[in-house]
């Protein structure tokens, strides 16, 4: 992993646990969830704000004042508010799309929840979707939510990623190493 890559990390790692410590001690772990999803829509949606939060010419008061406004205006939790003017204030906002994901990651775990990435040729059904669910709650044991993307070039089959370990069922795949054992034999 590169120096900048893991200094952002640990700094959402950091972050991401005393809002969590916070949160579950007010019991209010699910309105920062909530707090999550329109922040993650907000980044996806905005370029406005992606650039407020990576851009180095903004200063800190105008960040600051950005961060507030938009806090107050999405109706986040007091202790997200905090957190974000708190970032905006020592220049860290370029961390919060980590300091989401791993806010997340330490929700899921706390609930004994995994997300599974799941990429398929064509759109999962709601059937094939709960049976997938299932077999992977019963091999990992938690409840597993997943997020599913599509990917046509696998031809048919799925990747699964779940944590560390993945699961290649694709045909292109199976059609890779058909190749490469083909040239091993000429």
């Amino acid at each position: 992993m590169s120096e900048p890559a893991s200094i952002s990390t640990g700094i959402a790692e950091r972050y991401a646990s005393a809002v969590y410590s916070l949160a579950k001690d007010g019991k209010k772990v699910k309105a920062i969830e909530t707090d999550l999803d329109a922040l993650s829509e907000a980044l996806s949606s905005s370029d406005d704000f992606n650039a407020l939060i990576h851009s180095p010419i903004y200063s800190r008061q105008q960040q600051s004042a950005a961060i507030v406004a938009l806090a107050k205006k999405m109706a986040l939790s007091d202790i997200l508010s905090n957190t974000l003017a708190l970032m905006a204030e020592k220049r860290r906002l370029f961390v919060l799309p980590q300091l989401i994901a791993t806010l997340r990651e330490i929700i899921a775990t706390e609930k004994g929840e995994v997300t599974a990435e799941v990429t398929s040729a064509k759109a999962l059904t709601k059937a094939q979707a709960d049976k997938l669910a299932k077999t992977l709650k019963a091999n990992t044991g938690k409840t597993v939510t997943l997020n599913a993307t599509v990917d046509e070039s696998l031809i048919g089959g799925l990747v699964v990623k779940v944590g560390s370990k993945m699961i290649d069922t694709s045909i292109r795949s199976k059609l890779n190493s058909l190749q490469n054992a083909m040239k091993e034999v000429g």
